[in-house]
């Protein structure tokens, strides 16, 4: 519990024994649900996760909004938090995160990498395609983001209801973020975050999904924009 609210943390992972078993260990004790949603792995993610108490669910329609879209079904907490399987996100300072998040009175809140703090922590490439997503978020849905791309966030739960979720893929990402921003009356905004160096292999097809996302977040204004009364 959190300040009276029951805190549920949702970890998406695919083959992510290397790191899974350090990100729950790092998981504060106030959390009261770990939701690891496993999109099919073929190694010992399932077992680490549920060794350790984690609540696990199998979804082997595969993708990264898919897996999310499924968690967020099954959670039972007041705030939702997430976070990798793979050690990039600082799940151990959710509470300092928390403070931030209820002392801001926000409703939606999306971790900052940005500034890196360790340059060595991000590629070059992925680095310079955060930057092109940034501004095209910027640019098209006039949101002040700095990480449009970040994988942590921090929302209540009732937001979830407020928020049409559609996408199965990478982009989800970005589209939680500009959900949470279109939100009328929503409080949204952005906490800065330490970010570290994934522990297992990269699995994601980065220039091919990194291009199908920019086109889904091109789509996505044209479609609000015809919505638009």
């Amino acid at each position: 519990m959190y300040n009276g609210k029951s805190v549920s943390v949702v970890i998406p992972c695919l083959n992510e024994e290397e790191g899974i078993g350090k990100v729950i260990a790092s998981v504060p004790a106030f959390v009261d649900e770990i939701i690891v949603v496993d999109n099919g792995s073929e190694d010992d993610t399932v077992r680490i996760a549920s060794e350790l108490g984690a609540k696990v669910i199998v979804e082997l329609r595969r993708g990264y909004g898919r897996a999310y879209r499924t968690g967020f079904e099954k959670v039972s907490g007041d705030i939702i938090a997430t976070t990798d399987g793979d050690g990039t996100y600082p799940i151990h300072l959710l509470e300092t995160i928390l403070d931030e998040f209820w002392g801001r009175n926000l409703d939606f809140a999306s971790a900052c990498r940005f500034p890196l703090q360790d340059n060595s922590t991000m590629s070059f490439r992925n680095l310079l395609g955060n930057k092109i997503f940034t501004l095209c978020a910027r640019l098209l849905f006039s949101m002040d983001v700095r990480d449009v791309l970040s994988g942590m966030w921090v929302l209540k739960q009732d937001m979830l209801s407020r928020m049409r979720l559609e996408s199965d893929g990478w982009s989800f990402s970005q589209d939680i973020k500009i959900e949470a921003f279109g939100v009328l009356g929503a409080q949204w905004g952005e906490i800065r975050i330490p970010y570290d160096v994934r522990m297992g292999q990269v699995k994601l097809p980065a220039w091919r999904a990194g291009i199908t996302a920019l086109l889904q977040m091109f789509l996505k204004r044209l479609r609000t924009r015809r919505e638009k009364p």
